[in-house]
């Protein structure tokens, strides 16, 4: 077929005003529908506005007093996957995270200086289980984990002191017999002087 087409008249015309002529009728199709649908809608009746002193009040709007806020967990429970999987930076910031945002709660505190012990940041982790301890006092969790921190330092008096004020408090723990006796095997090492 050739680009060039005769219409019912015989006169030449070419595909391009075809699609032109088809659009426009499209268009004037549409326009019709739009107008009747207006039509349509402008037959409701027009009502004044109630005023407001008629509107009686609803209770959807809760006064400042009312609201609880429950804060999230979720810096918590990302700090604690972190650190199980091994990543104690990430940890790290999840965990300080979770201490500005609920500066109470001992777990996160906890979990931060354990984060800190595991980046040998012992300084931090120093304020961090002293912040915890504050909290709750020395509890064996707490005192286990120092203990350990003074173990990571090649500090193996202070760690066996904290291990054992842990062990007095709970002899039957599985994870201070385990550490303890750890410190054990680590006295038959060279002894180095604590940083």
């Amino acid at each position: 077929m050739s680009t060039w087409q005769r219409t019912h008249r015989g006169a030449p015309m070419h595909s391009s005003s075809r699609r032109h002529k088809g659009f426009l009728r499209r268009g004037l199709s549409l326009l019709a529908i739009c107008g009747t649908l207006l039509s349509l809608t402008a037959c409701k009746t027009w009502t004044e506005p109630t005023p407001l002193a008629e509107v009686a009040p609803t209770a959807t709007v809760q006064e400042p007093a009312d609201i609880k806020y429950y804060p999230s967990d979720e810096p918590l429970r990302m700090g604690l996957e972190h650190f199980s999987r091994g990543n104690y930076g990430l940890s790290q910031r999840y965990f300080r995270d979770a201490v500005e945002k609920a500066p109470k709660d001992p777990t996160a505190w906890v979990g931060l200086a354990a984060s800190y012990d595991r980046l040998r940041r012992f300084d931090l982790a120093d304020q961090a289980y002293a912040a915890a301890i504050k909290l709750t006092g020395e509890t064996v969790p707490i005192l286990n984990n120092q203990g350990y921190s003074y173990m990571l330092r090649g500090n193996l008096v202070k760690a066996r002191t904290k291990f054992l004020k842990a062990y007095e408090l709970d002899p039957a723990n599985p994870t201070i017999v385990n550490n303890l006796e750890l410190l054990n095997s680590s006295d038959k090492f060279i002894q180095r002087p604590p940083e």
